[in-house]
């Protein structure tokens, strides 16, 4: 199978992430799943016949303090994420994958976005239903709502949103290569409500949502109660391939702790595949040659099954017209 091209950024230069491509592209094994476009500092990542550097505003960029963000490192990450986006967008790179980011130094360079994934529906021009994904291993999780408080969660949520979370987290599993995928679908309160006694949106909003995925020839189950899901998710026999949660740390809690070091988030529902470790820059040890890479080598090679299906349809596209 031809290789697919992964758009790779080395990510915050104040943190962990040059040091986690840095072992990424000491393996062999990545550079046969792929090739690589990296962008970063040209001095952070040692030169080798087998990297082909982007050049770009940053390319000769000085070197950054360590474990300090400021608007110098924002600037600096927001436009690297632009030559990777633009790079997958234009037809240069099949998918974009990239260290970890701090959220804080985005702020100060410029980006009034809520995250980076509403950055990327901004600067892509993406109208779309967008939403943050997370992986480990063979399990995903996607979610109704997100970065908000907690006590805005139930006026958020409408069935039509928890069909749109459902067919989002459906369409990127069929693109990294599960060809029919199983869902489950949480509730929002204790016990599921309990047949209404504690809130009723398990009735009147989450169950008409599952059902309209259903119509739509998304296989869905649920709502379950929330503490069950989980365990009903990773079972050996009758499990699914992902979990529909109501609010961030519904969903968050339990894969950080099935996984916090390997744990993947992908940016579902843009036109373009879009992956990064789910963990942080980890100011505290940068520098020290201590980070563990497997969170970045799980990003990457889910960037190649997204690259290489994001190639295919592109082909796919190509031939038909």
């Amino acid at each position: 199978m031809t290789q697919p091209t992964i758009a790779l950024f080395t990510g915050d230069p104040a943190g962990i992430g040059p040091e986690l491509i840095q072992k990424l592209l000491s393996h062999d094994i990545r550079h046969q799943a792929a090739k690589i476009i990296l962008i970063g500092q040209k001095d952070s990542i040692p030169s080798s016949p087998q990297i082909s550097w982007h050049e770009w505003s940053g390319f000769n960029a000085p070197p950054f303090p360590l474990a300090t963000y400021d608007a110098n490192n924002g600037a600096y990450m927001i436009a690297a994420l632009a030559e990777g986006a633009s790079l997958v967008r234009d037809g240069h790179a099949h998918a974009f994958c990239f260290a970890p980011l701090n959220k804080s130094a985005l702020r100060l360079g410029g980006m009034h976005q809520e995250d980076e994934l509403r950055w990327f529906a901004e600067f892509l021009d993406f109208k779309g239903v967008c939403g943050e994904l997370n992986v480990l291993q063979d399990l995903w999780t996607s979610r109704v709502t997100s970065h908000v408080a907690l006590k805005e969660v139930s006026s958020l949520l409408s069935s039509e949103k928890v069909f749109e979370s459902i067919e989002m987290i459906a369409k990127a599993l069929k693109a990294s290569g599960k060809s029919s995928p199983r869902l489950a679908v949480c509730g929002l309160n204790p016990h599921n409500g309990d047949n209404g006694n504690y809130g009723d949106e398990e009735i009147n909003i989450i169950a008409p949502g599952v059902e309209m995925a259903n119509k739509a020839g998304i296989p869905a189950d649920g709502p379950f109660p929330a503490d069950t899901t989980f365990v009903r998710a990773i079972r050996k026999e009758g499990g699914y391939d992902g979990v529909v949660t109501m609010y961030h740390d519904q969903g968050q809690i339990a894969m950080k702790l099935m996984g916090f070091e390997k744990g993947v988030t992908v940016h579902g529902g843009l036109p373009i595949p879009v992956t990064t470790p789910a963990h942080g820059t980890a100011y505290d040890i940068a520098g020290q040659n201590l980070a563990n890479p497997q969170a970045m080598f799980n990003a990457f090679d889910l960037a190649c099954r997204m690259g290489r299906h994001h190639m295919q349809s592109q082909a796919s596209m190509s031939h038909v017209a």
